[in-house]
């Protein structure tokens, strides 16, 4: 936003000896006679100058504006912090509908591979469900493979020759037992799996 000052190219705080002399500068270089071509964008200029000259060089009306201005200036930064919240908050409510629908791709994923079926199909539900292509495959690849590897990790070990037989050992002991075994690679794809889920 242009001000007077700026018409006159001082600043805010300039002197009236300052403002003086800013004003014969600018009104020698924008005289239409010294414009040749050009009258009418000079006549122009030189207008303004004067009219910002006549207000600045009046300490009464000087005052009045800059009172006026500074006012202005609020309104318009009021203005602008709230716009800037306004488009947050857009933008934050935006990722978080978004999260919100990746998380349930995800989910409606992990049901229909923990139903057994393959890759294809769930790719082929989420595509039905409006996600994404790319997406729909990265969750189906994903998820998966977190399947597979849940589903490996739930397999006993054979147990060694010279261990005793326990075949009425507690399911969810078998379970911690294969789990543990496994432990470091489930834990790495649930690592990648997590890292793909990123956006």
């Amino acid at each position: 936003m242009a001000t007077l000052y700026d018409k006159l190219g001082v600043q805010p705080n300039a002197t009236v000896e300052e403002i003086k002399r800013a004003y014969r500068k600018a009104a020698m270089r924008w005289h239409p006679d010294r414009n040749a071509g050009a009258e009418e964008a000079a006549r122009a200029a030189f207008q303004d100058i004067k009219d910002a000259y006549g207000i600045l060089s009046d300490a009464a009306q000087r005052q009045v504006y800059d009172a006026v201005f500074a006012e202005q200036m609020r309104e318009w930064e009021a203005h602008h912090q709230r716009a800037e919240r306004e488009r947050a908050e857009r933008e934050e409510a935006a990722r978080a509908a978004e999260q919100a629908a990746y998380a349930k791709m995800v989910s409606l994923a992990m049901r229909y591979a923990d139903e057994g079926y393959n890759r294809d199909v769930v790719f082929g539900v989420l595509l039905g469900h409006q996600c994404d292509t790319s997406r729909a495959a990265q969750i189906a690849d994903s998820v998966l493979a977190l399947h597979a590897s849940r589903q490996q990790a739930s397999v006993p070990e054979e147990s060694s020759s010279d261990e005793p037989q326990q075949p009425f050992e507690h399911a969810a002991s078998r379970d911690a037992h294969a789990t543990a075994g496994h432990g470091g690679t489930l834990g790495g794809l649930w690592f990648q799996f997590l890292n793909s889920l990123r956006f």
